[in-house]
């Protein structure tokens, strides 16, 4: 079995970020994702180019902080920031329009980085909603890298980054059995959706997920890996 252990959320605090770095460097992390209009993505894109055995793709944000294009304004509250939440299940055409518009702009600073494009998630699982797949054809179209897993993607020409995507590596789930649950799994490949990092006071600020990132840490960077499984 080839498994992907992603971390999200990369460039959203220096904590985090320092806690991909260790969940990498130390541990079994292969992949993350950079969040574009995060707190600390200078840092994260620094960090990135020290280490370029760390694949990186673009966490695609629409219910967190605010926009990097200026011409959305259907998607923002008075204070300028996402009106959305990961809640949301349908939007008007108007709105799907600024979406495209938003996204794309992320995924075009992502590129000026300098950093290479691994592949496309997003945060909250926003580009699975129904009525987005048209906007990640789209975009898949255009950038051809693979998406991250959802149930959308199937019967479509997008690529999928893994067979299967494991969500329960998340809380009191996140345990140390993971690769023997995985193992269970009947695919070849799949991506595990991981949340590391170090808690900083701007991680506390912003985030109802704190410590257990922290334990998530640990737990990255104690597992033992079966002779039967391939990190990707």
């Amino acid at each position: 079995m080839k498994v992907i252990i992603n971390a999200d959320d990369f460039g959203l605090t220096e904590g985090i970020n320092n806690g991909i770095i260790t969940a990498h460097k130390n541990g079994v992390v292969t992949r993350t994702t950079l969040i574009m209009n995060g707190t600390a993505v200078d840092h994260a894109v620094t960090l990135a180019k020290e280490y370029p055995s760390l694949k990186v793709g673009i966490h695609l944000v629409l219910s967190y902080g605010q926009p990097l294009s200026d011409n959305v304004d259907l998607l923002i509250d008075s204070s300028k920031n996402f009106k959305f939440t990961k809640y949301e299940t349908t939007l008007s055409d108007e709105e799907i329009m600024q979406v495209e518009e938003e996204w794309d702009t992320q995924i075009q600073a992502f590129l000026n980085t300098g950093l290479t494009l691994d592949h496309i998630d997003s945060h909250h699982h926003a580009h699975g909603q129904a009525c987005l797949q048209p906007v990640i054809k789209r975009l898949y179209d255009k950038y051809q890298v693979p998406v991250r897993y959802t149930d959308q993607l199937k019967g479509t020409s997008i690529q999928p980054l893994s067979e299967s995507l494991w969500l329960d590596f998340y809380g009191e789930k996140a345990t140390e059995d993971l690769f023997e649950q995985l193992l269970k799994q009947p695919v070849d490949t799949i991506e595990v959706m991981t949340h590391p990092a170090y808690v900083d006071d701007a991680l506390l600020s912003i985030s109802s997920y704190t410590y257990e990132r922290e334990r998530e840490l640990q737990l990255l960077t104690s597992l033992r890996v079966p002779q039967t499984i391939e990190l990707i």
